[in-house]
């Protein structure tokens, strides 16, 4: 059963990931914890955990904001996203025959199926993106490394922000999908030469998007970020 911190927590990621928050404004704690039905401890404690993830900024008796992401911010969670990933589909590409490796391709099979689906129907960005990142989650829990899994659900949320920023971008949803069916598609076929280049690739897609976002936004507005 879903703990009201949890609650809490999953409202505020989705009007981050979602845009529904602007930069501009500070939150009150008592309005959003009466919007959300509960008291404000276990709002305090959900704020606190998105603070930890570099998403939120606390400001003493008035409130919260969100945090602009920077450019530095954008480079450091793409180094981690790619040294771990990268390292992933590398290790599971060397295990592509195993039964474990098979069973982990039909996973994400099913995960694709949901993708090209969202493509041929809704479009939508938020549906989207809950599959895209159970791919990655899936080859993340594949090594069965705490550590690997630890670090990645530390950045998820940030993740899911720059990913669904990304996604606004014409074709940007077709052009994942692509880079996601050739990652299986190398892994399957054990391309351990190729693998490694076609993860960072997908990693570094993305990141240059945001990256020029931060710069289109700069221009238009001196001082903000994402």
């Amino acid at each position: 059963m879903e703990t009201l911190q949890e609650k809490a927590f999953e409202y505020l990621k989705d009007m981050i990931i979602n845009h529904e928050l602007s930069y501009h404004e500070v939150y009150s704690e008592t309005q959003i914890a009466n919007q959300i039905g509960i008291s404000r401890t276990p709002l305090r404690d959900a704020i606190h955990r998105l603070k930890q993830e570099g998403l939120i900024e606390t400001i003493p008796s008035k409130g919260f904001r969100l945090h602009q992401l920077t450019k530095k911010d954008v480079i450091e969670t793409f180094q981690i996203r790619s040294a771990i990933e990268c390292y992933c589909t590398l290790e599971i590409t060397k295990q592509y025959q195993s039964q474990r490796a098979v069973g982990l391709f039909e996973q994400l099979d099913k995960s694709l199926t949901e993708m090209q689906r969202i493509i041929d129907s809704t479009h939508s960005i938020q549906d989207f993106c809950k599959y895209d990142f159970q791919f990655h989650t899936l080859i993340i829990e594949y090594m069965q490394n705490q550590q690997f899994t630890y670090t990645f659900d530390t950045f998820m949320c940030r993740m899911q922000k720059l990913a669904a920023t990304s996604l606004m971008h014409k074709g940007r949803m077709e052009q994942t999908y692509r880079e996601h069916l050739d990652i299986l598609t190398a892994m399957r076929s054990g391309d351990i030469g190729h693998v490694y280049q076609i993860t960072l690739t997908h990693m570094d897609t993305p990141k240059h998007i945001n990256l020029e976002d931060i710069d289109t936004l700069m221009k238009e507005a001196p001082g903000d970020k994402l």
